[in-house]
């Protein structure tokens, strides 16, 4: 579902329209997803459209920079104690 907010907002109904689930459960989901900061929620008349938050990646990204950062410092360090600090090919 979050997937198929890539392209812009989108109702409820049109998400639903897409996926093998009832109008609720979507609803349920999107619901889950704005807690998580996710998405957001605008309303237009009765009609209610989702979108990505943006800002609410960010704390994903930064987890995944610190991750990846570590993971190659640790992949570094064994390349040096595994080679001895030679250039081996």
């Amino acid at each position: 579902m979050f997937e198929s907010l890539r392209d812009g907002p989108r109702s409820v109904g049109d998400l639903a329209r897409g996926l093998p689930v009832s109008r609720p459960a979507v609803s349920q989901h999107l619901k889950a997803l704005k807690a998580a900061g996710l998405v957001r929620e605008t309303s237009k008349g009765t009609r209610h459209y989702f979108e990505i938050d943006p800002g609410g990646l960010e704390p994903l990204r930064h987890y995944l920079e610190e991750f990846w950062g570590d993971a190659f410092k640790a992949f570094s360090r064994h390349a040096e104690t595994t080679i001895g600090g030679r250039d081996e090919c």
